[in-house]
């Protein structure tokens, strides 16, 4: 797609342009589309204006002094309470008359684009056009009452006696009573009328209607500051704030229409997690159930220190706490359970990645984890309390002379020292600009890397015993000694104190950062006193600080992203629209505006919204750290899902070392990385951190699919190119990162357990006239190994599980010989037009109705997307259930099985009973349902040639010993030279043989590929060979054996002898799952990590065979940074755009490919629905010490 595809296309632009007025005036509809009488928008009109109406009779009747303020003020909250009731009242009688009180107030996404024929001003139709109701009765009675008070109190707040005492000018008064009035009409509007679509839409169905409080809440919050005013006497910083709010409240229709103003469960998000982080001490929480919890605690801990009388119990309560909450409470409930069973509870995988041993520290709360924490706790209060008893009240007035400065000057040393011990650990230094020359340069093997970084390692452990274990002691020591806590009974100071103690343990490198300002400023200052900022105490100084220091980061992370969108509009040829010089133009004569947009978004910290990714800025409201409202772990599974789920358990365990070590820089909640191996990419999340623990969710996109993601993937494949495969030798130039405006900062290499994926084209191999001719002797010799393994199974216990198949972990057939199925399911094994491609028959379609298959679940299926067959698979076959006999029964005479069996077989009864010569051979028996072959003699007698005798001896001389109580020669030599034994499963090898079809040599690849895939044409045998489950599975798992035979001798030379030939066999049932990619034995040992996987696919696009081998190995992944707030705004402009554009469109201009923003990859990482990662783990809570 072009640079200038249409930002938003034809039917997309008409539907904005209707909806977008219809949001500023707060629900109005006057642009409808078609032809409407006019009383319908002169009652939307008289509507709107209603509740000025109101007001106005209120503010005359007061000016008139007839009444008194409060009164006017109530009389016109009355009359707005009659008017709202009336229409709710005349609203749910339209909604009667027409019948569909059911539907009342529903929500309709074609809404907006239906046509109503209107009959009359009043009739049904037109009711419920303007006024649709609400959808609850408590909130038809909350909503009028709101009304009235809304009303009531808008009187109130715009007095024009109000207004004059505040701005002492009669003409500024009158322009801020109407324009008032107008945005209390919007507001009524939208409450009580229609409540139209808000731009600032957080979640993507409003279900309890708490959109149409959003308007009245903000202008209630406008009210209470006016009412402190008006009732607190006289308080200028009150005044100044009143006489400015009345202002703005001016502009309020503005913000609602820009978005900058959150929604109620938004903002009481955000609110809560901003006073945790930073009024507390506290860090973002992984769910807002948590978040809810956390704050209420952390809250109840500032109150409690408030009331406490001592300090030293001030002290000593603040750092148990505040270590106790910065703990990972989330493993508190493990000690009830078993610590594995724990592990996987919280949310790892369930068969991916083997958990890390019991007795690995940290992963689960045990006796040693217990006694660390106890440990630490009483060594950091015995040490607050006795500093602070001795030292506390004998601060100097010099930070130089006093007790806290050797303490100041061990900070400092601290500080210095883990930071350049952190800043070694990565790829590159100095935020991202210049290589690291430390870190290894080129990755031949995982052990090699290991050994280059074991020096970085040691570096790493020496970081975190400073960081964890003496910067915090160090940290409380500068705080108990403090002279601001002997005013501790101020609120400032109690919260002040209550987050330092808190944030020391919960963000140690933060809280180091933050005390090492306060000392350096202290130091600066010398002798001499800062009033203002000495007056603050210590614990504000480090609040503000904090703030500080955060808001400064996310003004130059979103400066950045700024610069990045504004370079790229016009160096990218692909991203160059005939609008790039124009915007480029407005935003370099409006840079002033441009600057107080990122200031203000960084201020608020809300996302910088790049509105369609284009140089057009807004500020998004304020949000969670998170960005979607959701619970984490929501995706769009497909069967590639199970790569990410088997890899999420090691990718963790990695992650935990990489965040301990530092290699992955500062650990803030609200990070992003991203990993990349092959054709996989994960999304890393940070969603919590506290003391020695770390929640993160991973997310694993699609596989390489379209162009856009190819794209953007190439390009990360270059940046990490750049940063880990560079010459040993660097110039200057070659020296600093040449992708630094970039979106991905290049941070470590992470050994991880992954599947490596290599497909070949089978070209030569499967179509090779010897290697088909070799396929009938490797497959009896397969089966005969199978059959015999099968009876020391059976003799030793082990049942033939259910759930296992040809492949190693497949499923059992279970279809009815007599199933039917089409004939264009039938084909000679001649091939004479070609390969053809399995189809999903009737057969397939009436087994899967069957009782008692389970089908491996698809994910569900993204909006607009096409089924479509895979390149390296026949996708056609994914409904196929693996190991069915297909083909039973069409074109072929009918037979009344149920009067005469005994025509096409012999009855289990009738046959000869096996005299053994050998007591032992016994073991070696075969059930006698396999030996009913509805086959002639002399059949068996012309194919007996073909029984591998000598390796049926060979083999039962390996298996002989295993069903002996004592390994004895005599015994085995018995068994190989008993006759009756050896017929036994010659007769049976043969007619599994015969009833495949393939007692001639092979000849087509697609007949090879079919019974590969369990497709097996009809045969004179096949209904006596489906009849027998077991034996049906044991010749489908040894024809899979004999094909990957085939292909290893094609790729790796001829066996050499049959002992070579017995090992391979083992290994292929121990260590392989041999099968097809749409089974479920595939997905399940994927999980289980069978150390191999081999699947044989059909490239229907070039006509060839393919096959496909997965090996288990440790490899690099290679992991980086994200610029956060250019994640944050796309995410801003991604919601928007969807949610309140309804912009869906598979190939809008905000979806294509960006190098540098890797904007197709950001909208994939999104949460459900707007995004699709094909995989999202449960929060995962690992520890980090």
């Amino acid at each position: 797609m072009g640079p200038d595809v249409p930002l938003l296309n034809e039917y997309k632009q008409e539907f904005f342009w209707k909806r977008f007025p219809q949001t500023v005036l707060g629900g109005p509809r006057f642009k409808l589309g078609y032809c409407a009488p006019p009383y319908v928008y002169v009652n939307q009109a008289v509507l709107f204006l209603t509740p000025w109406l109101f007001g106005g009779i209120g503010t005359l009747l007061c000016q008139l002094q007839l009444l008194q303020e409060l009164h006017a003020a109530v009389l016109s909250g009355m009359l707005m309470f009659g008017a709202a009731a009336g229409v709710q009242a005349l609203a749910l009688y339209a909604a009667r008359r027409s019948g569909t009180v059911e539907r009342l107030g529903a929500p309709n996404i074609l809404v907006d684009e239906e046509e109503v024929e209107f009959t009359h001003c009043v009739s049904p139709e037109t009711v419920r056009f303007i006024a649709p109701g609400k959808r609850f009765g408590l909130n038809v009675v909350l909503h009028t009452v709101l009304a009235g008070v809304l009303c009531g109190f808008g009187t109130w707040y715009v007095f024009l006696g109000r207004l004059t005492a505040l701005y002492g000018s009669i003409g500024v008064s009158l322009v801020v009573f109407v324009l008032s009035w107008v945005t209390l009409c919007i507001a009524e509007y939208s409450l009580i009328i229609n409540t139209a679509t808000e731009t600032a839409t957080f979640q993507a169905q409003d279900t309890y209607e708490i959109t149409p409080l959003t308007r009245p809440l903000y202008i209630f919050i406008f009210i209470a500051v006016d009412l402190a005013d008006r009732f607190s006497g006289p308080v200028p910083e009150l005044q100044l704030a009143s006489q400015v709010l009345h202002v703005l409240f001016l502009f309020l229709p503005l913000l609602w229409a820009l978005g900058i103003l959150p929604p109620l469960d938004a903002l009481l998000l955000w609110g809560m997690e901003q006073a945790l982080v930073f009024g507390l001490g506290g860090s973002p929480m992984s769910s807002n159930l948590r978040l809810l919890l956390m704050f209420g605690v952390s809250a109840g801990v500032a109150v409690c220190n408030y009331f406490i009388p001592s300090t030293l119990g001030v002290v000593l309560f603040s750092i148990s706490t505040g270590f106790l909450l910065s703990l990972d409470l989330s493993q508190v409930g493990t000690l009830c359970r078993s610590p594995r069973a724990s592990f996987r509870d919280r949310g790892f995988h369930r068969g991916g990645s083997p958990p890390p041993p019991p007795s690995s520290f940290g992963w689960n709360l045990g006796c040693r984890e217990l006694l660390l924490y106890l440990s630490l706790l009483l060594v950091a209060m015995a040490e607050a309390g006795l500093l602070h008893h001795f030292l506390g009240s004998a601060q100097s007035q010099s930070l130089v002379m006093g007790p806290q400065a050797p303490v100041s000057y061990l900070l400092l040393i601290l500080f210095c020292l883990c930071w350049a011990l952190r800043e070694i650990q990565g790829a590159y230094v100095f935020g991202g600009v210049f290589l690291n020359p430390l870190y290894p340069k080129g990755m031949s093997s995982v052990q090699t890397f290991k050994q280059r970084n074991r020096g970085l390692y040691i570096a790493a452990a020496i970081r975190r015993v400073l960081l964890y274990f003496v910067s915090p002691f160090a940290m409380i020591a500068f705080l108990s000694m403090d002279k601001s806590l002997q005013q501790l009974h101020r609120a400032s100071l109690s919260v002040g104190f209550t987050r330092a103690f808190r944030v020391v343990w919960q963000s140690s490198e933060d809280a180091l950062l933050q005390m090492v300002v306060v000392v350096l400023v202290r130091l600066a200052a010398g002798s001499s006193m800062l009033p203002g900022w000495d007056n603050l105490g210590t614990g504000v100084q480090l609040l503000l600080v904090g703030l500080l220091i955060d808001r400064l980061t996310q003004f130059l992370a979103k400066l950045k992203f700024t610069l990045t969108v504004l370079v790229t509009s016009w160096t990218e040829k692909k991203q160059r629209r005939q609008s790039a010089g124009t915007l480029l133009a407005l935003n370099a004569s409006l840079c002033p505006l441009l600057l107080a947009v990122v200031t203000l978004s960084a201020l608020l910290s809300a996302p910088l919204l790049p509105l369609f990714t284009l140089p057009i800025f807004l500020v998004g409201f304020p949000r969670p750290q998170r960005s979607w409202p959701g619970p984490v772990g929501t995706a769009c599974p497909c069967p590639d899902s199970i790569f990410y789920q088997q890899m999420s358990g090691s990718l963790a365990s990695a992650l935990r070392a990489a965040f301990a070590r530092g290699s992955l820089g500062s650990l803030a909640p609200g990070s992003h990385f991203l990993g990349r191996f092959q054709d996989r990419m994960v999304w890393i999340m940070i969603l919590e951190r506290g003391y020695g623990y770390c929640t993160v969710n991973i997310k694993g996109l699609e596989l390489q699919e379209t162009s856009c993601h190819t794209v953007e993937a190439r390009r990360v494949d270059e940046v990490f190119e750049a940063a880990f495969e560079r010459p040993e030798r660097l110039g200057f130039t070659q020296g600093c990162n040449l992708h630094w405006g970039n979106a991905l900062t290049p941070c470590a290499a992470l050994a991880v357990r992954v599947y490596s994926d290599a497909r070949n084209v089978l070209s030569g191999i499967i179509d090779s006239h010897d290697n088909l001719r070799k396929l009938q002797d490797d497959f009896l010799k397969a089966l005969v190994w199978l059959l015999l393994r099968y009876c020391v199974q059976k003799h030793k216990g082990f049942l033939w599980s259910s759930e296992e198949g040809p492949g190693a972990g497949g499923r059992k057939s279970q279809q009815d010989s007599s199933s039917l199925t089409s004939f264009g399911d039938w084909s000679d094994e001649d091939d004479l037009f070609g390969p053809q491609p399995a189809r999903r028959t009737v057969a397939l379609v009436t087994a899967e109705a069957q009782p008692g298959h389970t089908t491996l679940q698809s994910g569900a299926s993204l909006p607009g997307s096409v089924e479509m067959d895979s390149l390296f698979e026949n996708m056609a076959l994914s409904a196929l259930q693996p190991l069915q006999p297909l083909g039973l029964g069409i074109g072929m005479p009918a037979v009344d099985k149920g009067r005469n069996p005994e025509v096409f077989r012999e009855s289990p009864g009738s046959l000869p009973h096996l005299n053994f010569s050998c007591p032992q051979s016994e073991v070696f028996n075969l059930p006698t349902g396999w030996r009913t072959a509805p086959l002639l003699p002399s059949r068996l007698l012309q194919l007996r040639p073909l029984f591998p005798e000598d390796w049926f001896r060979f083999t039962l001389g390996r298996f002989g010993p295993a069903v002996q109580g004592e390994t004895s020669e005599d015994m085995t030599k018995a068994l190989k030279e008993d006759e009756a034994l050896k017929e036994l499963h010659a007769q049976v090898a043969l007619s599994c043989l015969v009833s495949l079809g393939a007692e001639s040599a092979f000849t087509s690849p697609s007949y090879v590929y079919r019974l590969y895939c369990g497709d097996v044409p009809w045969t004179e045998g096949l209904d006596w060979l489906s009849s027998s489950k077991e034996l049906y599975q044991l010749a489908l798992r040894a024809f899979r054996f004999s094909f990957k035979l085939l292909f290893d001798q094609a790729s790796l030379g001829p066996m050499e002898s049959l002992e070579e030939l017995f090992s391979t066999l083992e290994e292929y049932e121990r260590d392989w799952y041999i099968g097809l990619v749409t089974e479920k034995g595939w997905h399940d040992s994927v999980l289980q990590e069978k150390p191999f996987l081999f699947s044989l696919g059909h490239d229907l696009a070039m006509g060839t065979y393919t096959g496909r081998v997965l090996s288990l190995q440790e490899q690099l992944v290679q992991v980086g940074r994200l610029n956060g707030e250019g994640v944050r705004g796309q995410w801003a402009n991604l919601s928007w755009e969807l949610l309140y554009a309804t912009n869906d469109d598979e190939e809008r201009y905000s979806i294509q490919a960006h190098p540098f923003m890797l904007r197709n990859l950001t909208v994939q990482a999104a949460d459900p629905p707007l995004g699709y990662p094909i995989y999202s783990s449960a929060p995962l809570h690992f520890p980090c010490l």
